[in-house]
């Protein structure tokens, strides 16, 4: 049997990681800026998350959840905590797109109605659900999820309000920064029209921080910046440090339901084990203020380099928009510099680096960024 052919894939294969370094099967050491999509929060193979992982495998890695498990609680209560939503309730998936999915359904169930106001240049995940609310027609769903969807432009408040006053929207869901078209940040006075709208129209607002939550932007959510308060915030990527978990947070104006969601393999225990331990090693090593420190550290760094536009983001979750000539630079810095990074349409290098990330490790990348711009 072969593999279904749907990645394109770099001719690198990682066998060990450690920090912000991985190593390849040649024993070739790179500098990660990726993190595998957001996903790698604290590190990779951060010794306390190593050891709750492998302390809980001994106990019991699995059980559904037809039966009580405490770590499930204690990892809400830590996530209450440290995120500033200790009223909130938490549902626990396994990835950004079934949170986005359990969102949407959940404003159906609340306010009887199916049609969901999103944004050009979003993306929510690949599930069906998710997917026909993600502005990407190159992965449109072939099935009828629905949700009657329709799209206005970021931060075009007027646009959003002609279409709640319709009165026919569930919900309106946002990304807390748009990653996969090019890292394109929503004016906090926009978010905050945006909240007044939904209140005045009985509209639930669920702020999709998959990508930027979890410290990334030198807050634990990106929307916070705006002091918002969102019926739903789904969260995922950076949550487990790798191992497969997801969440929704829920306003406590929600009233939950017996059979309402449901989920298998959600809230696991191996999957609790090492969200808890990415809360405490967030907390004890004050990972979301590094964030803030070097997201500012990177883009003063970058001011006035050749071959770049612009520079968009906040924390660790940057774009930078090149130079058409640039458009290459994203390999070049993987083969040549070995450096991973993203990418993103319109010559948009996209950065995702641990939060553990140190100027050090921040001056080899500008650094080789300014070597491979000036040839």
């Amino acid at each position: 049997m072969n593999l279904f052919d749907v990645y394109t894939l770099c001719d690198i294969e990682p066998v060990m990681a450690k920090g912000c370094q991985l190593w390849d099967k040649n024993g070739i050491e790179y500098l990660d800026f990726y993190g595998g999509h957001a996903v790698i929060s604290i590190g990779h193979s951060h010794p306390k998350y190593v050891d709750a992982i492998t302390q809980q495998v001994k106990k019991i890695g699995f059980y559904s959840n037809s039966v009580q498990n405490s770590l499930q609680q204690e990892l809400a209560t830590k996530l209450g905590e440290l995120s500033n939503y200790p009223d909130y309730s938490l549902f626990l998936c396994n990835s950004g797109a079934e949170a986005n999915e359990n969102a949407l359904k959940l404003a159906s169930f609340q306010t009887g109605k199916d049609k969901v106001l999103a944004f050009f240049g979003s993306f929510h995940g690949r599930t069906s659900g998710a997917v026909a609310v993600t502005d990407n027609q190159k992965i449109q769903s072939p099935f009828n999820t629905g949700h009657k969807v329709n799209y206005v432009t970021l931060n075009d408040i007027n646009a959003v309000e002609a279409e709640l006053s319709k009165g026919d929207y569930a919900a309106v869901i946002i990304e807390g920064i748009q990653g996969v078209s090019g890292i394109f940040v929503p004016e906090n006075n926009f978010l905050k029209k945006l909240q007044l709208l939904c209140n005045e129209f009985g509209v639930m607002l669920i702020l999709d921080e998959v990508q930027s939550g979890y410290g990334r932007t030198g807050k634990f959510f990106s929307h916070q910046y705006a002091n918002v308060t969102p019926d739903m915030i789904t969260t995922a990527k950076g949550m487990g440090n790798g191992f497969p978990i997801g969440g929704v947070l829920i306003s406590p104006d929600i009233e939950a339901k017996k059979g309402m969601l449901g989920t298998t393999f959600g809230g696991n225990h191996l999957a609790c084990a090492a969200a808890i331990a990415v809360l405490d090693v967030i907390k004890e090593e004050s990972l979301i203020q590094n964030a803030e420190d070097m997201g500012y550290y990177i883009q003063d760094e970058l001011d006035g380099i050749r071959g770049i536009d612009e520079v968009r983001g906040r924390g660790l979750m940057i774009g930078i928009e090149l130079e058409s000539e640039y458009s290459d630079l994203r390999s070049r810095l993987l083969y040549e510099s070995h450096i991973f990074t993203g990418a993103a349409k319109n010559n948009v290098l996209r950065m995702l680096p641990p939060l553990c990330i140190s100027k050090d490790e921040i001056d080899i990348f500008i650094q080789q960024f300014k070597k491979l711009t000036s040839k």
